[in-house]
C-alpha cells in the first residue's frame, strides 16, 4: 500500500504494527522507505540513514565550508602587492625628518650636506611590472638614474656618486634595498612617495608629492 506524505496529511503517531508514516509493518520485516504517489523515494529518505552516518556527512560539509571561508580570508588579508604601474609618476620633494642627524651618521661631506638640505629633488619613476627606472633630478642640473628589476642584483648609484650593487625586493608593497651603510624603503602612501632610510638608530624620512 502506498502512502502520500505531505504537509496536508501528517503521519499518524506510531503504534503496534504501524510505522511512523502510517504504513502497516509486516511481521518480521522492516517497512520499506515511504514513497510518493509517483513511486519515487521521498526526499527525506536520508532521515532513515544511521545517525552516525548523517552526522559524518554533516561534519564533512561543515569542514568543507570552513575551508572555503578560511581560503577566502587568506586571499582577503594577504599583504597588498602593488600593481604594474603603482609607483609610476613624477614626485617633488615636500618635507623630510631627521635630515641633519642622518647625513652626519652616514658621513656625508659637509658641502653636500648643505646642498641637500630642503633640496627640491624631483623623483621620476617608470614601473613596468617588476622593472623600474628611477631618476632623481637635483636643482642645478645633476641627475641620477638607476634601473633595476625586483629580486635581481643591479648596479646602483647614490646621489652622491657612490656606485654599488644591490638587490631590490618587494615586501608588503614596499620597495626595499640595502645601500652601503643604510637600509632604504619606498612606498606609496596617500598618493605620495614616502622614502625611509635607516642607519643604526637614526631614521630619515622624505615625503614627495605627486606632480605628474
Amino acid at each position: 500500500m502506498a502512502a502520500i506524505f505531505s504537509a496536508a496529511s501528517p503521519p499518524p503517531p506510531s503504534s503496534s504494527g504501524i510505522d511512523n508514516h502510517g504504513l502497516p509493518r509486516p511481521p518480521g520485516r522492516e517497512s520499506p522507505p515511504p514513497r510518493l504517489a509517483s513511486g519515487s523515494l521521498l526526499p527525506c529518505l536520508q532521515l532513515h540513514q544511521p545517525v552516525s552516518q548523517r552526522n559524518s556527512r554533516w561534519t564533512q560539509h561543515m569542514i568543507c565550508g570552513l575551508k572555503k571561508i578560511r581560503f577566502a580570508a587568506i586571499l582577503l588579508y594577504q599583504p597588498h602587492h602593488q600593481g604594474n604601474m603603482a609607483f609610476t609618476g613624477k614626485y617633488e620633494f615636500e618635507s623630510d625628518e631627521n635630515y641633519d642627524e642622518f647625513v652626519k651618521k652616514i658621513g656625508l661631506p659637509s658641502d653636500k650636506v648643505e646642498k641637500g638640505k630642503n633640496c627640491k629633488i624631483v623623483t621620476e619613476v617608470v614601473q613596468n611590472g617588476n622593472d623600474f627606472t628611477w631618476t632623481q633630478h637635483v636643482p642645478g642640473g645633476h641627475t641620477t638614474t638607476n634601473s633595476f628589476t625586483i629580486d635581481k642584483e643591479a648596479d646602483m648609484e647614490t646621489m652622491g656618486g657612490k656606485k654599488f650593487k644591490a638587490t631590490v625586493k618587494m615586501e608588503g608593497g614596499k620597495l626595499v634595498a640595502e645601500f652601503p651603510n643604510y637600509r632604504h624603503t619606498v612606498e606609496i602612501c596617500g598618493g605620495k612617495l614616502v622614502e625611509i632610510s635607516t642607519c643604526s638608530d637614526v631614521v630619515y624620512k622624505r615625503t614627495s608629492k605627486k606632480i605628474a
